[in-house]
C-alpha cells in the first residue's frame, strides 16, 4: 500500500504539472496575440488617424484670418498702385508736373503746367495780376495762390475735370485778385514754353523777339511742382525747391465750391 500510495502522488503530480504545462502552453500563443487585438488599442488608432484628418484637412481660424487678412491687403496694395499709376482724377498730369510761370514785364501773369518739359500744356491760365505784383510777393516770403470756381448744377458741367474749368477767382495770400482766365496754348505760348524748354529750374528774362507796344521784355520763373489731388473737386501744386529746407515757396491751389 505504501508503494502503491507513493506511485499515486507520483502520477498525480506529473499530472498535476503536465496538465498546468500544456494549459500554460495552450494559453500563451492567446496571451502574447491578445494586444494587438485589443479593442482599446484600435479605437485609440482610430481616434489618432480622426485627429490627423482634421488637423490636414480643416484650416483653423487663425489661419483663415490670416489669409482674409493678406487677400485684403494684397487688394489694396494692388488698387494704390493703380491710383497711384493712373489717379483717378488725374487727366494727364502725373504726380510730378513741369511749371512755368511768365508774363512781360508789364503784362498779366500767365502760369502753365506740363506733364513734361516737351509736352503740351494740360492747364494754362492768365491771371488778372501784374507779374510785378507778383514778384514782389515772392521777394519778401511765401506765396499761396488759390484759384477758386463754382460748382454747376448741369450734369454736363459736373464730369467736367477741375482743370478743365474756364473761369476762376483769384486770391494771392488771402487777398482778392481779380479773375483768372483758362487759355488755350497759341503759337505765341508755345513759342514762350519752347524757349524755356531746357531750363529745368530758375527765372530770368526773355528777350522779345516781337515787337509789342510797351511790354518791354518777358520774364519766367520755372521749376517742377508735386501735385496732391484732395477730390475730383480739389489740387494742390506745391514747387519743390531742393534749395529750400522749409516750405515751398510758391503753391497753387485749385477748389471747385
Amino acid at each position: 500500500m505504501a508503494k502503491a500510495s507513493q506511485d499515486t502522488s507520483k502520477i498525480h503530480f506529473h499530472w498535476t504539472k503536465k496538465v498546468g504545462t500544456e494549459d500554460d502552453d495552450a494559453e500563451q500563443p492567446s496571451t502574447f496575440k491578445q494586444p494587438t487585438s485589443n479593442p482599446s488599442d484600435q479605437q485609440d488608432k482610430k481616434y489618432e488617424n480622426i485627429k490627423v484628418k482634421t488637423h490636414v484637412g480643416v484650416p483653423t481660424p487663425r489661419k483663415k484670418l490670416q489669409a482674409v487678412a493678406i487677400a485684403r491687403l494684397r487688394a489694396v496694395l494692388t488698387a494704390f498702385g493703380k491710383n497711384r499709376s493712373n489717379p483717378p482724377f488725374g487727366g494727364l498730369l502725373g504726380p510730378r508736373v513741369v511749371g512755368t510761370l511768365f508774363g512781360s514785364r508789364r503784362g498779366h501773369v500767365h502760369f502753365a503746367f506740363q506733364k513734361e518739359p516737351n509736352s503740351p500744356p494740360a492747364f494754362l491760365v492768365e491771371l488778372a495780376t501784374p507779374i510785378s505784383v507778383l514778384v514782389r510777393e515772392m521777394a519778401s516770403g511765401l506765396v499761396r495762390i488759390a484759384l477758386e470756381c463754382d460748382k454747376e448744377d448741369n450734369e454736363e458741367k459736373k464730369a467736367a475735370r477741375l482743370l478743365e474749368e474756364p473761369v476762376w477767382r483769384t486770391y494771392c495770400n488771402g487777398k482778392k485778385c481779380g479773375f483768372a482766365t483758362r487759355r488755350d496754348c497759341g503759337p505765341k505760348e508755345w513759342k514762350i514754353l519752347k524757349a524755356v524748354e531746357p531750363i529745368s529750374m530758375g527765372a530770368g528774362v526773355l528777350p522779345l523777339t516781337e515787337p509789342e507796344a510797351g511790354d518791354g521784355e518777358l520774364m519766367y520763373m520755372r521749376a517742377k511742382f508735386e501735385r496732391i489731388i484732395g477730390s475730383r473737386d480739389s489740387e494742390a501744386f506745391y514747387m519743390m525747391n531742393p534749395d529750400s529746407n522749409g516750405a515751398p515757396e510758391l503753391s497753387i491751389y485749385l477748389l471747385r465750391v
